[in-house]
């Protein structure tokens, strides 16, 4: 009989976040397959936990992935854990989760805490709808194009950041998205915990005095209804503009024509048509 995966969340800060179960799981595994095997030591110790451990993160998975679903299949149990949190979001430990999936093996989880929930519910934006996008991209153009992408969302958009490129993210939310609500933890749970919260502009001024330290999530307010709406009318006008110059329609007949269409002013159609007509001119 093949042994559980135990997908064991830990603490992210306070040691006191710890469940029960979780402490039993790990207790009672025949191995714990940790991220950083130096951080579950101390967590380990602190609750006199003696179960063995080995190491499985972005540079061992291939490995140690197969090595760890032999134990599965010899009928080992073995718990899973990041560093720290809840294993499988922005880690290694998913490509584990899905390869044993694969494979038959039973997947269990034992949920507990996550640095995304924790900022997500403090924040004071609407939890309702939500979106997790992990880390923004790290290149300028990669990272404009990730906030263009996002510019019509109406859901509060949650993401994490390291203390390095904060303040270049923030420029780039109000750069592609505009000066919306933000809210960014700090440390969450931790014992220098802050959540800043307020307008990304002021954000910005925030930072800037106050040198960016240790791990933060931020969860952005989303596109208003009437902004995703207008950004949807002003992609769809762009798009009918490329169409129509593109069947052979000459730059004036094509602006007349979605000024009827869409019931805008010549200006803005005219404005759009030669963006439209630069860009040809740069991909030829």
């Amino acid at each position: 009989m093949n042994g559980t995966l135990y997908i064991v969340a830990t603490p992210i800060g306070n040691l006191e976040d710890i469940t029960l179960r979780a402490l039993r799981i790990l207790k009672e595994a025949d191995v714990i397959a940790a991220e950083d095997t130096r951080v579950t030591k101390k967590l380990l110790s602190h609750f006199d936990i003696h179960t063995p451990l080995i190491s499985y993160h972005q540079h061992s998975k291939a490995q140690k992935s197969e090595q760890i679903l032999d134990m599965l299949l010899d009928g080992k149990n073995v718990a899973l854990v990041s560093d720290p949190g809840t294993p499988g979001i922005s880690d290694p430990g998913h490509e584990l989760i899905a390869f044993c999936i694969g494979e038959g093996v039973k997947v269990e989880s034992v949920p507990g805490p996550t640095a995304v929930i924790s900022a997500l519910v403090v924040s004071g934006l609407p939890t309702a709808h939500f979106a997790f996008d992990g880390f923004p991209p790290r290149k300028d153009s990669e990272r404009k194009a990730f906030f263009q992408s996002i510019k019509r969302d109406t859901r509060t958009i949650c993401l994490y950041e390291s203390p390095l490129r904060l303040l270049k993210t923030l420029e780039s939310i109000y750069g592609e998205l505009g000066d919306r609500s933000v809210a960014i933890i700090r440390e969450a749970t931790k014992m220098f915990e802050e959540t800043f919260r307020g307008s990304v502009c002021n954000a910005i001024d925030h930072f800037k005095q106050n040198k960016p330290r240790g791990e933060f999530v931020i969860i952005l307010g989303g596109a208003s209804a009437d902004e995703a709406l207008q950004e949807e009318e002003h992609i769809s006008m762009e798009t009918r503009l490329r169409q129509l110059m593109d069947s052979g329609e000459s730059e004036r007949d094509a602006v007349r024509r979605v000024m009827v269409e869409y019931k805008l002013p010549k200006r803005q159609v005219y404005a759009a048509a030669l963006r439209l007509k630069a860009d040809q001119d740069h991909e030829a």
